[in-house]
C-alpha cells in the first residue's frame, strides 16, 4: 500500500506578516499531483490542517478545495486535528465526509477506530489520535496523571487492542500528533509542555508498522517506522536549513517499509545575513539573499537611522530585523552587584544606557532626561541622599 504522508498545513499562517496562502494553494495543488501521479493508496494529514481554532476564511475554502480535489480523484485521505486546531470545527460533518473517502478524525474517543483500507495484500487499518491534550483527554483514558505520555499511551493500547481483534496479517498505521522524543523542533512550534513534559518515547508505537508524526516542522526519522513529515512551508527562520519534503511510504506484506521523501515546491527560499550594518549593504557573499526572503541580524553597537528601509535597497524582501549587538570587550567581566557598588543612580543609569546600546552612553540631552527621572522618583526632600547603591557600599 502506497501512502502519502504530510503534517502541519497550518493554513491561514503567514511569515512575518507576509502572506502564504498563494504558496500554500501551490502546496496543495502539488499535493493532489503527487498523489495521483504516484497512484497513492492514501493520504494522511497528521495534524494542524489550520493555524489556529478559528481559521480565516480564506483558509477554510483552500482546505475545502483541497478535500474536494482528492475526492474528485477517488484518493482517500486521513486526517487528525493538531494542538493548532479546534478538533470541533474541523471534525464538522465527519461522519457524511466519510461517504466521500475523506476521514476526519477529531475525536480521542474514537482512537481505537480504524479507517479499514485494503491492497492485494490484504487489509491496512490506520488509527488516528488527534492531538490530546492531557487535562482534557484524562477522564476519558481513566489516566492516574494528566500528562502527555500517560494519555498516548492509553490511546495506543486501545489500538493495540483493537489491532489484536483483526484478521492475522492486518498491517497497522497510526496517526499521531506529538512532540516525540529524539525529534529536532524549531521556532515555529507552539509549546505544548503545559500538561507536563511534553516528550514521549517512540517505544510508545512498538508493534505499528508505521508512525505518521505531525508536530515538528522538519521532515525527521525517528526510527525506520516513526516519522515526521513537517510542514510544506517554512514558518519561521529556524526552518531556513530545512528540506520540506513529504514521506512517500511503501509498506509490503509483511509491513515492510521503503520511504521516500518528496519535496514540495519552495515559493521562495530564506537566508540569515549577519553583520555590521556597512558591511550588509555591500558584502558580495550575501548576494544570494537579495532574491531571498530574509532575516538580518545587525551587530552595530547602536542601531543605524532607518535600517529597515536602507537594506531593502539591496534585499528587497527582508521581512526581519534583529539587534544583536557585539559585546563591548571587557563588559560583564564583573558581577551585577560589583558593577553596583559605590556608584550613584546617575551613573548606574548611564552605565545601564551604555550596556544594552553597546558602549554608547547617553547625549547631553538623554543624560538630562534621566537626571530628571531620578529626581522626580526620589521621597520629596531627599534629593541630596545618596543613592541606593551609595548606601550599600
Amino acid at each position: 500500500m502506497r501512502l502519502l504522508h504530510t503534517s502541519d498545513w497550518h493554513l491561514g499562517r503567514g511569515l512575518h506578516r507576509v502572506s502564504l496562502l498563494d504558496a500554500q494553494r501551490d502546496a496543495l495543488e502539488h499535493l493532489v499531483r503527487v498523489a495521483v501521479e504516484r497512484e497513492v493508496d492514501a493520504v494522511l494529514v497528521a495534524g494542524d490542517v489550520y493555524d489556529r481554532a478559528v481559521p480565516p476564511l480564506p483558509a477554510v475554502r483552500l482546505f475545502d478545495d483541497v478535500l474536494h480535489r482528492l475526492a474528485g480523484h477517488r484518493v482517500p485521505a486521513v486526517i487528525i486535528s493538531g494542538n493548532h486546531d479546534s478538533p470541533h470545527r474541523l471534525g464538522v460533518a465527519a461522519g457524511l465526509i466519510s461517504r466521500a473517502g475523506i476521514h476526519l478524525r477529531t475525536d480521542p474517543a474514537a482512537c481505537g477506530t480504524p479507517v479499514v483500507l485494503a491492497d492485494q495484500h490484504g487489509p491496512v487499518a490506520l488509527y488516528a489520535i488527534p492531538y490530546l491534550e492531557p487535562a482534557l483527554t484524562r477522564e476519558e483514558f481513566g489516566t492516574d496523571r494528566a500528562g502527555h505520555r500517560e494519555v498516548l499511551s492509553a490511546a495506543t493500547d486501545r489500538i493495540r487492542a483493537d489491532l489484536a481483534t483483526r484478521p492475522p496479517g492486518t498491517r497497522s498505521v497510526v496517526l499521531a500528533h506529538a512532540f516525540v522524543t529524539g525529534g529536532v523542533g524549531s521556532d515555529s512550534e507552539r509549546d505544548i509542555t503545559a500538561g507536563g513534559a511534553s516528550a514521549v518515547p517512540a517505544s510508545l508505537f512498538d508493534g505499528i508498522d508505521y508512525t505518521a508524526l505531525g508536530h515538528l516542522h522538519g521532515a525527521q526519522t525517528i526510527t525506520e517506522r516513526v516519522r515526521y513529515s513537517g510542514s510544506p512551508l517554512a514558518y519561521s527562520f529556524s526552518e531556513a536549513g530545512h528540506r520540506k519534503s513529504m514521506w512517500l511510504v511503501e509498506l509490503g506484506p509483511g509491513g515492510e517499509i521503503d520511504a521516500e521523501r518528496v519535496d514540495w515546491p519552495v515559493p521562495r527560499p530564506l537566508s540569515r545575513i549577519r553583520g555590521r550594518f556597512d558591511r550588509l549593504l555591500a558584502d558580495p557573499a550575501h548576494t544570494p539573499a537579495e532574491q531571498h526572503w530574509t532575516e538580518a541580524t545587525l551587530t552595530d553597537p547602536a542601531r543605524p537611522p532607518e535600517p529597515m528601509a536602507r537594506l531593502r535597497g539591496r534585499y528587497p524582501h527582508l521581512i526581519s530585523l534583529v539587534l544583536d549587538p557585539d559585546p563591548v570587550p571587557g563588559d560583564g567581566a564583573l558581577t551585577y552587584a560589583q558593577r553596583l557598588r559605590g556608584r550613584t543612580d546617575q551613573q548606574i543609569a548611564t552605565d545601564f544606557v551604555r550596556h544594552v546600546r553597546a558602549g554608547q552612553g547617553p547625549d547631553d540631552a538623554e543624560r538630562a532626561l534621566l537626571d530628571d527621572a531620578l529626581d522626580a522618583a526620589r521621597t520629596p526632600g531627599t534629593a541630596d541622599r545618596p543613592g541606593p547603591a551609595e548606601q550599600s557600599a
